[in-house]
């Protein structure tokens, strides 16, 4: 049998690939970034398996969690082979480093594979993270990005990355652009944990502790935003992009007419703002949406809904550099001099 291997999630480096042994709903809901699902039990059994072990007794759960699992163990036994193949390390882990993980580590390293099991599981992972994400934030100086929508800003964040700044990109982590309309196109938003796992990951690649990220509310689509995140971007530098209205609609109209149905996406948004718009201008919204009148909606809304919103917190800050213009490039030299200036 090959040695026992168990590693820490800090402990990882290199080519490694991490298996997530959990059920499909586990992962879907949250796991460890870059991770692949190979689940030994599906959702069913699991629940079934769990309430075995509450109900009737440990035995009789064991009993079923080995029926449950012994027809997948061909397929998890090629499949395993073949990534071991593709990766210098292949780590398996489950919820809590316990059963799941354990059992199927031991077989296969009975069988001649050279794996590693990750100690605590997602639970331990899961501990880290929520103790290294506060260290490191401490350690920063964030840049905030202010402006309107549709300004451009995750543009902006684009490019300061391609010429090598760090940037925080917070609607990326919540799969949400922060607004009432910020899931046309996005698909389902990312839950509390994977947004703070997404965060942690943009973080550990810097190259310095200066750190561009934009503006945003504590909440993005389901999730919230840390209070030591948050508390310390209040308190950042910032800058102000100002650019013109018809520039920012065609902005929100090249990110929201992205998806097939976005539509329907946009109509079920509509009928959301019900508590800042009036019914009338909702119907009225919705006919322009009908008629493809995208680019007076978008204005429309800009006017008398975001623009309103956006006012109410613009006035709180003070702001370092102010930028006017539309062009993202000529934007990015601006804050590039104006960084230079600080050293």
């Amino acid at each position: 049998m090959a040695k026992y291997i168990e590693v820490e999630y800090q402990e990882l480096d290199g080519d490694y690939l991490l298996i997530d042994l959990r059920s499909e709903s586990e992962h879907e809901d949250y796991t460890i970034p870059g991770s692949i699902n190979i689940p030994i039990l599906n959702d069913e059994e699991r629940k079934a398996i769990g309430t075995a072990y509450v109900r009737e007794s440990t035995d009789k759960a064991k009993s079923m969690a080995v029926k449950a699992a012994a027809p997948k163990l061909p397929y998890i036994y090629e499949t395993i082979k073949e990534l071991e193949h593709k990766h210098d390390k292949v780590v398996l882990f489950c919820a809590r480093g316990g059963m799941r993980s354990t059992v199927l580590y031991t077989w296969l390293t009975s069988l001649g594979s050279k794996l590693y099991k990750l100690k605590g599981g997602y639970k331990g992972y899961r501990a880290y993270i929520n103790n290294e994400l506060p260290i490191i934030n401490e350690e920063l100086e964030y840049i905030i990005l202010q402006g309107n929508t549709g300004t451009g800003k995750t543009k902006i964040l684009k490019e300061l990355k391609m010429r090598g700044y760090n940037i925080l990109d917070l609607e990326e982590c919540a799969n949400h652009r922060g607004s009432l309309l910020g899931s046309v196109g996005m698909g389902k938003s990312n839950s509390q944990k994977t947004f703070e796992s997404l965060v942690y990951d943009q973080l550990k690649e810097r190259n310095s502790n200066l750190i561009f990220l934009e503006g945003e509310s504590k909440r993005i689509g389901h999730t919230l935003i840390p209070d030591y995140i948050y508390n310390k971007m209040r308190d950042s530098k910032r800058i102000l992009i100002n650019t013109d209205l018809e520039y920012r609609v065609k902005n929100i109209i090249e990110e929201y007419t992205v998806s097939e149905n976005w539509k329907e996406e946009v109509s079920e948004s509509l009928n959301n703002l019900k508590k800042y718009i009036s019914e009338s201008n909702i119907e009225r919204y919705l006919n322009m949406l009908e008629n493809n009148e995208i680019e007076v909606l978008i204005e429309e809304l800009m006017k008398n809904y975001y623009d309103v919103m956006y006012k109410k917190g613009e006035n709180k800050y003070q702001y370092e550099l102010t930028i006017k213009g539309n062009n993202i490039e000529t934007t990015c030299d601006t804050i590039e001099k104006w960084v230079k200036g600080l050293k």
